[in-house]
């Protein structure tokens, strides 16, 4: 026991023998007092990027054809999903006007919060200023703070299952207790809101909704959004809308921002430049206050945002002060481009998935860039679950596929179609091929 500044601090100590050169014997020695943090790597648990690299090594090396990736969620990997000129035009003309090197405010630049605002107000029935709106370092640094600033003692939050695990990790590392509310496959994925009224308890602060669907593929509709809105006013919580794949919608139903309902309940929106235009490299998100009531800001939660931003990072600048450009002036041909890409793809995806016995696709994907199916492992004589699945996928046909217990989804798979359509064809055939092989002869 030793004594610091009026503090006593434990050390351990260890017994080592000396060598020859110090005369031998035997001297106290005391032991390092630093360890990891152990919460990190509980909350770490099963992570889409882990599994992912897992899956890369689980490959093949001797299969000479090219790795499919249908797992990931970056299409900014294959040519057809360039981001747009302007934008790229906006980037360099930042960077080179040598105006933009210092550091930032830390909620962001005024000019480029002033350009999410008037973009986002777009589909609004009100107007959102630039005060509303706080620049991230791309969508999860949105996560991270929203969940920082909501987590006191006892809290708890819902999530929905399947989702994007970024919210279970970041929840469990803030001590947020997490209680899962399903989404229905068999009503396009729906939130299940009785499920939510049988969840919710004096200590819930939030809910959230991703929408356009991560990992779904789905859009919800106007009527079921304002019933979401209604729950989360009776319960007394605020919604955290996750709108990361906001207008990548390309079947029925059009993309209609969480946003709309805020006079019903308050919502802090997240989203980002990353999908819509083809950039989660810039790294550029934001977190909005959709509260016309000014809850928010009654409770705090606006200056828990801001003080949040005061003590961590902020996206680069330059990357921030071309934001207006890029917001204002794309074209709607980049972005038509980009939807018709993905519906072709979602098309083929579906199609073929639904000549595999031993998947089935609930939905069609109406939106984003994924779709959720599932596996009947009845049907496949050799296949455990679904990583087995996926693992063996990988090893035999280089395939990559991410298995949905990453998504809070046993035996169901992640399968992103926004890749090139005839590499998605390729990959979905060696799919075909590898389940019947695998198919059970009884």
């Amino acid at each position: 026991m030793e004594n610091f500044g009026g503090k006593k601090k434990e050390c351990a100590y260890e017994k080592e023998e000396n060598g020859v050169g110090n005369g031998g014997g035997i001297e106290m020695k005391k032991k390092w007092c630093f360890k990891a943090n152990e919460s990190i790597s509980s909350a770490s648990g099963i992570t889409i990027r882990g599994t992912l690299g897992m899956l890369m090594e689980s490959r093949n090396l001797n299969d000479k054809r090219e790795t499919i990736p249908l797992g990931h969620g970056d299409p900014s990997a294959f040519p057809c999903f360039r981001t747009s000129l302007i934008a790229e035009d906006a980037i360099v003309d930042c960077l080179r006007s040598s105006k933009f090197n210092s550091y930032s405010p830390s909620v962001g630049i005024q000019s480029a919060r002033r350009a999410v605002a008037e973009y986002l107000s777009r589909d609004l029935s009100y107007e959102l200023s630039a005060e509303d709106v706080f620049l991230t370092v791309g969508c999860i640094q949105s996560i991270e703070i929203v969940l920082s600033v909501l987590a006191r003692r006892g809290a708890n939050i819902l999530l929905p299952r399947p989702g994007f695990p970024i919210y279970e990790s970041r929840a469990t590392f803030s001590n947020l207790e997490i209680r899962h509310f399903d989404l229905l496959p068999e009503k396009g994925w729906e939130v299940d809101l009785d499920a939510v009224k049988a969840l919710a308890d004096e200590n819930t602060v939030a809910m959230v909704v991703i929408n356009p669907g991560n990992p779904c593929g789905n859009v919800l509709s106007y009527q079921h959004m304002k019933k979401v809105a209604e729950t989360a006013r009776k319960l007394g919580i605020l919604i955290i809308s996750d709108e990361v794949y906001g207008h990548l919608t390309f079947v029925n139903n059009r993309f209609i921002p969480m946003g709309s309902f805020g006079s019903i309940a308050p919502v802090l929106t997240l989203g980002s430049i990353s999908k819509r235009w083809l950039v989660p490299g810039w790294r550029l998100g934001w977190i909005t206050v959709n509260d016309p009531n000014g809850y928010l800001k009654e409770a705090k939660i606006v200056d828990s945002i801001i003080g949040y931003a005061n003590i961590s990072t902020d996206p680069a600048t330059f990357i921030q002060a071309a934001v207006p450009k890029i917001l204002e002036e794309t074209t709607e041909d980049f972005f038509d481009n980009t939807i018709s890409i993905l519906r072709e793809s979602a098309e083929i995806c579906y199609d073929v998935i639904n000549e595999i016995d031993c998947i089935y696709c609930p939905h069609k994907p109406d939106g984003s860039m994924f779709v959720m199916v599932k596996i009947d492992t009845s049907l496949l004589e050799d296949i455990i679950d679904d990583m087995d699945f996926c693992t063996k996928l990988a090893k035999e046909e280089s395939v990559i596929v991410l298995p949905g217990i990453c998504v809070g989804m046993r035996n169901w798979l992640r399968i992103t179609f926004a890749i090139e359509p005839l590499r998605l064809q390729d990959g979905l055939r060696r799919m075909k091929d590898f389940c019947q092989r695998h198919s059970n002869k009884l």
